[in-house]
């Protein structure tokens, strides 16, 4: 089965001021969007899956329809706080969903092929989709039951010059299999090598330049959305009645690692990584994305 790319574009970018998944980047007003389906695309991917807010449909189905019909099969998903897989006290009362790990949950039906997750407004590169395109469809690493796969990208590669950024920290062992991912918030650099960080139990650590980081850039075996099910209903539980909490998908992989139930492998990547966080980032990722797409 040739892999899906799952794109979860349903963050509003308050950070960043607007719908900044639409915003023009390129020499042509392409968006960060246009060159990861291009790269899906030409890598082998044969579907494209959008979890958007119910909200977005009208506007973001008329332009990636018109867009890229012609390059991949397209279809949709939207993370509601209503989708759920039990009942949440006090649900009513959240004003947006619960994160990345739920936003893969609202598109399980869609993800019957061996699948990628990407964030719609990061940059990851053709080489990132060339080596996810070869582990998805590779039969001897769909055959080893729950494998997955992660690029990884250097901790300096990923700042943003304009403000905090948040990443999943990781450890791997001698094989380059990860260990453990953690979530990282509000990291910036303190100087040329220095980079503070507050990890999940909210301590402000340091963190070296080239710390493996996640920047949601995975692999996973056909139908694996369905297994986040217990995982989101144990969130639910223990936190899903405070207003901020959040159910990550890189801590529902880490969970999964260190309870003995999967394994995942980083894979390499010389791609170059660029994302918009805060509005001021733009134009250093356009003058970057002229010079990458001009060579």
């Amino acid at each position: 089965m040739k892999p899906t790319l799952l794109v979860l574009a349903a963050g509003m970018g308050s950070r960043f001021g607007g719908l900044k998944q639409m915003e023009p980047v390129g020499p042509k007003g392409e968006w960060i969007l246009d060159y990861s389906v291009r790269d899906a695309a030409a890598a082998g991917f044969e579907k494209v899956v959008f979890v958007i807010r119910k909200e977005m449909e009208t506007e973001f189905r008329a332009l990636t329809e018109a867009k890229y019909r012609d390059q991949l099969q397209i279809a949709y998903a939207f993370q509601e706080t209503t989708d759920t897989p039990i009942e949440v006290p006090h649900g009513g009362q959240r004003s947006k969903p619960w994160g990345t790990g739920h936003a893969v949950y609202a598109a399980r039906e869609h993800l019957d092929a061996p699948f990628a997750v990407i964030n719609a407004d990061d940059f990851y590169g053709a080489a990132a989709f060339r080596e996810l395109a070869h582990f998805l469809s590779d039969a001897a690493n769909q055959s080893a039951g729950e494998t997955y796969a992660l690029v990884g990208y250097q901790l300096s590669n990923t700042l943003s010059e304009h403000g905090s950024v948040s990443r999943g920290v990781c450890a791997t062992n001698e094989n380059a299999e990860l260990v453990s991912i953690e979530e990282h918030t509000d990291i910036a650099a303190a100087s040329a090598t220095e980079i503070r960080a507050k990890n999940a139990r909210g301590e402000t650590v340091t963190l070296p330049p080239d710390t493996l980081v996640s920047l949601n850039c995975w692999g996973f075996p056909a139908g694996w959305a369905k297994k986040l099910e217990q995982l989101f209903a144990d969130f639910l539980k223990a936190r899903g009645s405070e207003a901020k909490s959040e159910f990550y998908l890189p801590a529902a992989v880490d969970s999964l690692i260190k309870t003995g139930q999967a394994r995942a492998v980083v894979l390499p990547c010389s791609a170059r990584w660029l994302g918009v966080t805060h509005r001021e980032d733009l134009p250093a990722v356009r003058a970057a994305i002229a010079e990458i797409t001009s060579q």
